[in-house]
């Protein structure tokens, strides 16, 4: 019998132990569930800030005289028109249109972008964009162990990075990215984030990363800045609308089909418009608007059982008509949320009688529109 791959650490994994960290499998990561109270890591990250490990994201770096065009052929977005220095959300599709990962992708310099791709799909995204560039003046190289990632999300962020550096921080602009130094460490410093308030992605060699962390750690004693784990960054992305590829996102659905049609543009003018998809993208795009498929929407409880992926929503006469995509109590609406796609008919905000089918019991949920919560 084969040996089962070991679980990889990152390189803050004894950090984390340190704090008491309590750790968990995730997309065959050794990473830190929460480090006390879910809840409060929640609550700092509105309020204040939080600190968080996400190294076990993939980075694959992209270089060369047409490593653009390799990108508009690969991906649905239009990234050779992207601007050097900035940041784009966008997602990678199959040849029938199936979302296989949704990314964000920086320009770093004029022949050189990295893609940034979920943990559970990087090896696939690598996989994909080595297939697909064959005709290319570009290379492809995976950097997932080149670089550790750290975020500091919330509304003490900008003051917490801008102690460390002598960089800009309040020029750099949403969904932009540079290099420059942060606590003496080489670091891309990038206004992106999972968590729907104001933050900071640090990427920085591996080796760096410890010293990096300490350093943000100290820099933020005073703004209340406190380590987080994953199970409440995945409360913060609910609450903020999100979505979670396994969960909103999946091979299953186009990207019109999440509403997230904006995505996909087609009026590119690399590779004679060709990009891999753009067929059944097109006529996924027709049905989108000929016959709606469903939408994703908000759910917010009445009571107080919480729904969880897979749960059926029903009508009032009983009838399913969506699914819960994503559940969890919102530590800052104090009752449980979800996200669902419903059928048009049931979508618009307000909508009387709908219901999640709980283990067998209707519980009431008002139909909302997302995101549930926005930093004012």
């Amino acid at each position: 019998m084969t040996e089962p791959p070991a679980t990889r650490k990152t390189a803050l994994d004894a950090t984390h132990r340190a704090l008491g960290a309590t750790m968990t499998d995730f997309a065959g990561w050794d990473m830190p569930l929460r480090y006390g109270s879910e809840r409060e890591e929640h609550l700092a990250v509105r309020s204040a800030a939080g600190l968080f490990d996400l190294s076990h994201m993939g980075e694959i770096t992209l270089t060369g005289p047409q490593a653009g065009e390799l990108l508009d052929y690969a991906l649905v977005g239009n990234l050779s028109k992207l601007a050097v220095g900035r940041a784009r959300y966008t997602m990678i599709c199959d040849a029938d249109g199936g979302i296989l990962d949704d990314l964000i992708v920086y320009r770093l310099a004029e022949q050189e972008y990295m893609v940034v791709a979920n943990a559970a799909n990087a090896q696939t995204v690598l996989d994909a964009l080595r297939e697909r560039q064959d005709g290319f003046g570009a290379e492809v190289r995976d950097d997932r162990d080149t670089y550790a990632l750290i975020a500091v999300q919330g509304p003490a962020a900008a003051g917490i990075v801008k102690k460390l550096t002598g960089f800009d921080i309040d020029g750099l602009r949403y969904y932009a990215g540079e290099r420059d130094v942060v606590a003496g460490k080489p670091a891309l410093i990038a206004r992106t984030g999972y968590t729907g308030e104001d933050g900071f992605e640090l990427f920085t060699a591996a080796e760096d990363a410890v010293a990096v962390w300490e350093a943000l750690t100290e820099a933020g004693r005073d703004a209340g800045l406190v380590p987080c784990g994953l199970s409440c960054r995945d409360t913060l992305r609910l609450e903020a609308g999100m979505p979670l590829y396994g969960h909103e996102l999946s091979t299953s659905l186009t990207p019109f089909d999440a509403g997230l049609g904006r995505t996909v543009k087609f009026e590119k003018t690399t590779n004679e418009g060709r990009f891999v998809g753009r067929e059944a993208l097109a006529a996924a795009a027709e049905r989108a608007e000929s016959a709606p498929p469903r939408k994703l929407v908000g759910l917010v409880a009445r009571g107080r059982r919480v729904p969880r992926a897979g749960y059926p929503v029903v009508a009032a006469d009983g009838t399913v008509v969506g699914e819960v995509t994503s559940g969890a109590p919102s530590p800052t609406l104090g009752k449980p949320i979800a996200m669902a796609y419903v059928d048009p008919a049931y979508a618009a905000p307000g909508t009387e009688g709908v219901a999640v089918d709980i283990r067998g019991s209707h519980e009431p949920y008002d139909v909302v529109a997302l995101p549930f919560y926005k930093r004012g």
